[in-house]
């Protein structure tokens, strides 16, 4: 499978089918594996672009806390773009994915012809709360340095079938790419001018006032609630899933 240096840092992806770029994003501690599910349905008439981020899967895992950021994580996005020769791209994925395709269109909006938000909250306006997030997320850190690869095991679907080369990679996304820094995030929704949808489970009890939030306030959004479904939809309901994307994607097409 192909990779791109960035300095120093493998950053494994692969390319699947041809036709307008579209750049999918995995959750925190899973792999670009956890689309498998979606690979024959949005390669057909798209190039799929799946890649593993940093301190993940078959990517690098480099050894200082200082290499695991959002910004580090968004120039990754658009090296990976620029490495398989798209200027712009529908840009998605679940939960620090969708949460990174979020800053990757504040940082880029020009790259971005399309948002899929899955399963993820755009993070906090409010100090307090986003300490209480950034807290357990140096507690899930702290996890991985103790109990090593054992903790994906008690994960949701996403996690519990990810293969990672060691947990320290892990431990240092948690403190460096899970936890955020501001609310430039959540007060960019409005500033968003491609079209959009938020996807989430039905059952993703922690993120449905969060999907609620970012279709309310992103211009023109629109919202799918896949039924019976936790918080990987793609894995819990592969076909609602698809066809909830594919309705979005033919929507631009048309």
């Amino acid at each position: 499978m192909p990779t791109i240096d960035r300095d120093g840092v493998s950053i494994h992806y692969e390319v699947h089918g041809s036709g307008p770029p579209l750049l999918l994003t995995h959750g925190y501690s899973s792999t670009s594996g956890m689309w498998q599910g979606q690979i024959a349905a949005l390669s057909k008439h798209h190039k799929l672009v799946l890649w593993d981020m940093r301190g993940h899967g078959q990517s690098g895992y480099p050894e200082d806390t200082s290499a695991y950021s959002e910004a580090l994580t968004v120039a990754d996005m658009a090296a990976l773009l620029d490495a398989v020769g798209a200027e712009t791209a529908i840009v998605g994925g679940l939960s620090l994915g969708g949460y990174m395709s979020l800053a990757f269109y504040r940082a880029h909006p020009n790259r971005v012809r399309a948002l899929l938000i899955i399963d993820t909250g755009p993070g906090f306006k409010k100090d307090d709360a986003r300490e209480a997030w950034n807290k357990r997320a140096r507690e899930t850190g702290d996890r991985y340095d103790k109990e090593g690869l054992a903790v994906l095991k008690s994960g949701s679907a996403e996690r519990a079938y990810a293969v990672h080369r060691s947990a320290d990679g892990l431990a240092n996304a948690a403190r460096g790419m899970l936890a955020q820094k501001n609310s430039a995030v959540i007060e960019s929704l409005p500033s968003i001018k491609v079209p959009s949808i938020v996807i989430v489970g039905s059952n993703d009890t922690p993120f449905l006032a969060a999907s609620d939030y970012m279709a309310a306030k992103i211009p023109g959004c629109k919202k799918a609630v896949i039924p019976n479904a936790g918080h990987a939809a793609n894995i819990d309901q592969p076909q609602a899933f698809n066809a909830a994307v594919l309705e979005f994607l033919g929507g631009l097409a048309g």
